[in-house]
């Protein structure tokens, strides 16, 4: 596990911050994607890039392999799936190692100075999934995690880690589109009842009529809860 952790290097899509750079945000990207792919499509939805004056926001591209539900086709995707359902057992060998892989970048931010409840993890989709499985089993600390159209499966070991856990546990942001056909809206539904009755502080946006995209309107509560966990810090906080 090591010898593949240390041979994979993601590669990163950098949004700098304006200003002094005191917190940051790692997005990933959903299966089939890039860290450059989400970024513009971002860029298209917002029409302009998601930036802030001390946040950098940081898109790594997800390594290529052969990924199940396209037949064995390969795909740059976070983990293998036996499917696209909530119905059915975790590829964790697959999810294990890019948990270890991107340990990875959150350890160069804490190397680089900034502290780990000054860091965010999401992601649309896949991404958002992978983002739970990072946070909630490996790094409790963080300051919170956003998915965007994303899952867990129903016997999920994220909700076992969380049920092993006593401490305090990073809060959820999501959103849903009620239209999506890929992605049921009931699924994030239930990944955020389940997260909920398991103690997780969490919040839930339904968005009527979106399919498996990102809106305009999430992206905006995003931008928002992104800087309720993220503020600037005054120079006092930083003496």
């Amino acid at each position: 596990m090591a010898a593949v952790r240390g041979s994979v290097h993601l590669p990163r899509c950098v949004v700098s911050p304006a200003g002094r750079h005191s917190a940051s945000l790692i997005f990933l990207h959903g299966s089939g994607d890039s860290g450059k792919g989400l970024r513009m499509w971002i860029k298209q939805v917002l029409n302009q890039d998601l930036a802030f004056q001390h946040i950098k926001i940081i898109y790594p591209t997800a390594p290529s392999r052969p990924y199940t539900p396209m037949r064995g086709g390969v795909s740059n995707v976070w983990f293998d799936r036996l499917k696209i359902s909530n119905d059915c057992p975790e590829h964790l060998e697959s999810i294990d190692m890019m948990c270890q892989v991107l340990t990875g970048v959150i350890n160069d931010e804490v190397n680089s100075g900034i502290k780990k409840n000054r860091i965010l993890v999401g992601g649309f989709s896949m991404g958002g999934c992978m983002a739970m499985h990072l946070a909630y089993r490996n790094h409790q600390d963080v300051a919170g995690v956003f998915a965007l159209s994303s899952f867990l499966n129903k016997a999920s070991a994220v909700y076992q880690a969380i049920e092993k856990c006593g401490g305090v546990l990073p809060e959820l942001f999501q959103c849903h589109g009620t239209a999506d056909e890929l992605v049921l809206h009931s699924w994030g539904e239930e990944t955020n009842s389940t997260l909920k009755l398991l103690g997780v502080s969490t919040t839930f946006h339904s968005l009527p009529g979106v399919y498996h995209e990102l809106s305009k309107i999430e992206l905006e509560k995003l931008k928002s809860w992104i800087l309720s966990k993220l503020p600037r810090e005054t120079e006092k906080q930083n003496e």
